[in-house]
């Protein structure tokens, strides 16, 4: 048991590192784009369509993915490549029906999104998104099948070709058009901005299906199933809801925004700004990912014979301890942080602690969920983010108009918090676990207490107002590790606490 447990934890690893690298390094991208691309409303368009893109691609999958696993695992079956053959065939024709549809009606389409002077921008995103729904599949078989090294290999030629390729237009193409014009003038236009990105995405997304080929083959070569979809499609359905509900609470604010006004400059410029800021912010998203992948094993690891629930309190109480102690080290340092962006951007930096503060209510609700899937009552979690969709939309429609992007960034935060709120009133009804409130109440009161000590005194002086949050953050890791913080049990510390 302990052996499966490490290989567990080392493939955890591998299969997350891509991810949690893939996000680190487009956020990383952001600070090019606001400086390299013509005022805040050419990533207003980023912003919007990549938030589409995300959507679309959770419709596209249709819980296909989760069904798959959870087919080809099933005891009675003893062909697995006829379920990766059915999952293949029922994916590739809905990608393919998509993105003919797509490039069919492109004019209608870019014309209710307000595109239609960049109608080639759409069909770009929905050839990324037809072929990135259809490479799920394949991914997902490298998963099974065991192969955690080539998959891990493919995510980062994806990762390290697509930051290349941006890197190629909007920096070297522009240098050695100065320079070298002979080089680049035949197919490089200056003037094209954003639509580089959707360029490099293409470019990606095609190489990757092209890497994919070998895994593809032996399911294209076994005849689908229909018996076996239609239960496939009906265990997947209520999956769909769920992530789609789950999706939309994170990209609602970025769709509806430009419908809400008549000025669709303005909106695209303002939607820039809060798609940079909130950038920004998906640090926390990235830590808290980081943490599942990192940590969660561990925890699982240690207590893997407790009938007491004593993983699940111990997980929560690190997750509240770490996200906040990240939440107070972005907030101290914004003043080097806010160089991220550039001034234009500026305006849209008091998003960034109610954003952050909302994904980590997110990431309470995601260790919360585990009442629901422990219990085969998936369903709970497809009302919890139905009605976090509803409060959402509502806030940003009425609001919006009035307030801007921060009726946005404060519909993230009050979805955030109900649905983590009513996880967790139900689950304590439906699968008690003894949460430790105490605590995580003291450690709220005192992050609060002291983001409010470093943030509201006035100290002109940049490197005096850095040592003072530098040492109040001192104080509160200190605060964590004599209240708390058992460092033997830290997976690196506790190995020199061994030796001694």
């Amino acid at each position: 048991m302990a052996e499966g447990m490490k290989r567990l934890a080392k493939e955890t690893a591998i299969y997350g590192l891509p991810s949690i690298l893939g996000k680190f390094l487009n956020w990383l991208l952001v600070p090019m784009y606001v400086r390299v691309l013509d005022g805040t409303g050419e990533f207003g368009i980023y912003t919007n369509l990549y938030a589409w893109v995300a959507l679309l691609l959770v419709i596209l999958t249709y819980g296909m993915e989760t069904g798959f696993f959870r087919f080809i695992n099933k005891k009675e079956e003893k062909e697995p490549l006829r379920v990766y053959s059915t999952t293949l065939f029922s994916i590739a024709f809905t990608s393919i029906l998509f993105f003919s549809l797509s490039i069919l009606f492109i004019h209608p389409i870019s014309r209710a999104l307000s595109y239609e002077n960049y109608p080639e921008y759409l069909g770009m995103m929905a050839g990324v998104v037809a072929l990135d729904a259809f490479t799920s599949i394949p991914y997902a078989y490298l998963r099974y099948a065991g192969r955690p090294v080539r998959f891990a290999t493919i995510r980062f030629i994806n990762i390290f070709l697509n930051i290349g390729l941006n890197l190629f237009f909007y920096l070297a193409c522009p240098w050695l058009l100065k320079h070298m014009p002979e080089t680049v003038d035949w197919f490089y236009n200056p003037g094209y901005g954003v639509g580089y990105a959707f360029v490099a995405n293409v470019i990606t997304s095609v190489t990757v299906f092209l890497l994919l080929l070998p895994t593809i083959l032996p399911g294209i070569r076994i005849k689908p199933d229909r018996d076996l979809l239609r239960k496939m499609l009906r265990y997947s359905f209520p999956i769909m809801i769920l992530g789609v509900a789950g999706i939309f609470n994170q990209t609602a604010d970025k769709i509806i925004f430009p419908f809400l006004f008549d000025d669709k400059q303005y909106a695209e410029g303002q939607l820039g700004i809060y798609g940079a800021c909130f950038r920004m912010a998906a640090v926390m998203v990235m830590f808290i990912q980081a943490f599942r992948y990192a940590y969660e094993p561990f925890i699982f690891a240690r207590n893997k014979e407790d009938g007491n629930h004593r993983a699940y309190i111990e997980a929560m109480r690190y997750f509240i301890i770490f996200a906040l102690l990240i939440f107070l080290g972005v907030m101290f340092y914004i003043d080097i942080l806010k160089y991220f962006v550039t001034p234009d951007y500026y305006p849209g930096l008091r998003i960034v602690p109610i954003v952050m503060m909302g994904e980590l209510f997110f990431g309470i609700y995601f260790n919360l969920s585990f009442w629901y899937k422990l219990n085969d009552q998936t369903w709970w979690g497809a009302c919890f983010s139905t009605i976090g969709c509803v409060i959402t939309v509502l806030i940003i429609v009425f609001f919006a108009p009035i307030y801007g992007y921060m009726a946005c960034a404060w519909a993230s935060f009050c979805c955030n918090l109900l649905m983590m709120l009513l996880s967790y009133v139900i689950g304590q009804r439906k699968f008690p676990i003894a949460y430790d409130l105490r605590s995580a109440l003291i450690y709220f009161f005192v992050a609060g207490v002291f983001f409010t000590a470093g943030m509201l005194p006035y100290i002109d002086s940049l490197v005096l107002r850095l040592l003072y949050r530098t040492a109040l953050l001192a104080f509160f890791v200190v605060f964590i590790v004599k209240r708390d913080l058992p460092l033997r049990e830290l997976p690196i510390v506790g190995r020199y606490f061994q030796k001694k």
